[in-house]
C-alpha cells in the first residue's frame, strides 16, 4: 500500500460518495434476502445465518466484501494508476493458468479451486481492464484514433476476450466488449458503433430467416442485401450530404428490380436472389465510379462498408453452425423464436417466465413462491435470481428493483462525468458500461428477450467471485472520485 504525506495536493480532496454506497449496501442486502428465498428448502429449511445454506455462505462473502471495500478506500489513489499494467499482466497470467489447470464445471473451465474456495479470475478482469484502459488513455500524447493507440486499446480488450472464450465463458467475454462504449465516449467515431449494431442486425436476420430460400440465396440474405443498400445510401446522405447520390443509389437498385420484374412478365424465369446480388453489385460499381471521378476517400470507405457487410453476411451461417457449440446454437434459436425446446435449451427461460408471470402485480410474498420453492427454475439463485424477485414481489417489486438500478447507473454516470482526470473519467465510464451490460443482459435473458449466456445480476446473484469483482470495480471508482481535484 502506498502512503504519501506532506503536500496538500496529495491529501484527500473530499468525502466518499455516500449516495452510491447506500445503493451498494441496499443491493447487497436485497440480494442476500433474494438468495435466501431462491435457495429456501421447504423440507430442510435453514436460517438466514446458517453457514450450511447458500444465504449463510453469501453472508460470509458480504462480510469479506465490506472489509475489502474499506481497504480499497484507504489505498492511495495513485497506486491504482501506477500499477494498472502490472495488474493487467497478473490478470492475463491467471486466465492462462485457469485455462490450463481448471477442471470443467457446467461446461466451462473458468474456476480455480483452492481448498474450499472457488474463484473465477474472469470476474476480476473487469476492473483490471478498466484500470488498464484508464492508464492507457491518460498516457502522454495518447490519441485514440492514431493507428498505434487504437491497436493497443483493442489488444487490451480483446486479449482477455479470447482467453475467456477459450474457457467456454462466452457471457463474460461479451461483458468485456461493453468497454467499447467507453471508447465511444472518448472520441471513437459513431460509425464504429453503427457497424457493431448493423453486424448484430445482419446476424439475426441471416440466422432467423435462413431456412427459406429466395432463389439462390436465403430469405435472410435477401432482406439483409436490401438493408445494406439502404444503409449505404443513408451513409452518403449523412456523411457526405449528397442528396442526389442518395436518390441515385436507391434509383439504381429500384431500376434493377423493376427490370427483372418486367422480364418476369415474359416467359423467362427470374431468380430474385440473383437480382438482389446484381442490384448490390450495381451500387458497388456506382460507388467506385464516384470515387474515381471525384477522388473522395469517403466513397471508397462506403464501398468497403458495402463489401465488408456482404462478406460478414456470407460468413454468418458458417460461424453459427461451425464455430458455435450446439448448445449455444440452440439458445440463440430459442431466443429468436426458431425453436421451442422447452425440455432442453429453452427450459430455463420457459420456467423463469412462468415464475415471473405467476407473480402477477404484487407477487406471492416472501418465501411463498411455488415455481422457485419447488426448484423448477435451474440456477435460480445465481443467473436466474431475478425470476425469484418477479414471483415473490410481482411486477411492482421487479419494477422497483429496475428503477433502483437505473438510478444507480445514472449516479455512476454523474460521478464519471465530474472526474477531473482522464484516468478517472475512463475508469468511471468503464464501471458504468459493465453494470449496464450486466443489468440489460441478465434481466433480458430471464424474461426471454436475450440469449442465455450465463452472467450474474450485480450484487443479487449468489457467488463470492461475482460479489468481490463488483465490489472492487465499484470501490476503486469511489476512491478515485474521493480524491479528485476540486476547483
Amino acid at each position: 500500500m502506498m502512503v504519501y504525506q506532506g503536500s496538500k495536493e496529495l491529501n484527500e480532496k473530499g468525502k466518499v460518495d455516500w449516495t452510491t454506497i447506500i445503493f451498494y449496501l441496499g443491493f447487497v442486502l436485497l440480494g442476500w434476502l433474494s438468495i435466501y428465498a431462491a435457495s429456501y428448502d421447504l423440507e430442510n429449511a435453514t436460517g438466514l445465518f446458517d453457514l450450511s445454506g447458500r444465504a449463510g455462505m453469501q453472508l460470509v462473502w458480504m462480510g469479506t466484501s465490506l472489509l475489502l471495500a474499506f481497504a480499497l478506500l484507504k489505498i492511495d489513489v495513485r497506486f491504482y494508476e501506477t500499477y494498472a499494467f502490472v495488474f493487467y499482466m497478473v490478470g492475463i497470467g491467471l486466465l492462462l493458468i485457469t485455462l490450463l489447470v481448471a477442471k470443467e464445471i457446467n461446461g466451462s473451465r473458468s474456476w480455480l479451486i483452492i481448498g474450499p474456495v472457488r474463484l473465477q479470475p474472469a470476474e476480476f478482469m473487469k476492473f483490471i481492464i478498466a484500470l488498464a484502459l484508464g492508464k492507457m488513455f491518460n498516457s502522454y500524447s495518447f490519441r485514440l484514433m492514431e493507428r498505434k493507440s487504437l491497436l493497443m486499446v483493442s489488444a487490451i480488450i480483446l486479449l482477455p476476450v479470447l482467453l475467456v472464450i477459450a474457457q467456454s465463458e462466452t457471457g463474460t467475454a461479451l461483458v468485456y466488449l461493453s468497454f467499447i462504449l467507453v471508447l465511444y465516449r472518448e472520441g471513437l467515431p459513431g460509425g464504429f458503433l453503427f457497424m457493431g449494431v448493423v453486424a448484430i442486425v445482419y446476424f439475426i436476420l441471416g440466422i432467423k430467416f435462413s431456412d427459406s430460400q429466395i432463389g439462390i440465396i436465403s430469405e435472410g440474405e435477401f432482406i439483409t442485401i436490401l438493408l445494406i443498400i439502404i444503409f449505404v445510401a443513408s451513409m452518403v446522405w449523412s456523411y457526405l450530404k449528397q442528396r442526389v447520390v442518395f436518390f441515385m443509389i436507391l434509383l439504381l437498385a429500384a431500376a434493377t428490380f423493376l427490370t427483372a420484374y418486367a422480364v418476369s412478365l415474359t416467359t423467362v424465369m427470374v431468380d430474385w436472389g440473383v437480382v438482389a446480388l446484381i442490384a448490390l453489385s450495381v451500387v458497388a460499381l456506382y460507388l467506385l465510379y464516384l470515387f474515381f471521378r471525384y477522388r473522395r476517400k469517403s466513397y471508397i470507405y462506403i464501398f468497403l462498408f458495402l463489401i465488408g457487410s456482404f462478406a460478414f453476411l456470407e460468413s454468418v451461417e458458417y460461424v453459427f453452425y461451425e464455430v458455435l457449440q450446439p448448445h449455444q446454437q440452440m439458445r440463440i434459436k430459442v431466443t429468436l423464436g426458431m425453436e421451442q425446446d422447452l425440455s432442453g435449451a429453452g427450459y430455463h427461460v420457459g420456467q423463469s417466465k412462468i415464475a415471473i408471470g405467476s407473480g402477477g402485480i404484487i407477487g406471492k410474498g416472501f418465501l411463498n413462491g411455488t415455481q422457485t420453492k419447488l426448484k423448477y427454475v435451474p440456477e435460480q439463485d445465481t443467473d436466474f435470481i431475478f425470476c425469484t424477485i418477479g414471483e415473490e414481489h410481482g411486477f411492482i417489486g421487479s419494477t422497483l428493483i429496475l428503477i433502483l438500478f437505473m438510478l444507480f447507473v445514472l449516479r455512476l454516470l454523474f460521478l464519471a462525468e465530474r472526474q477531473t482526470t482522464i484516468f478517472g473519467r475512463v475508469y468511471g465510464y468503464s464501471v458504468v458500461s459493465v453494470f449496464l451490460f450486466h443489468l440489460i443482459i441478465n434481466v433480458g435473458m430471464v424474461i426471454g428477450i436475450m440469449p442465455v449466456i450465463g452472467i450474474p445480476l450485480p450484487f443479487f446473484s449468489y457467488g463470492g467471485s461475482s460479489l468481490w469483482g463488483f465490489t472492487i470495480l465499484l470501490f476503486i471508482f469511489l476512491r478515485i472520485d474521493k480524491s479528485r481535484k476540486r476547483t
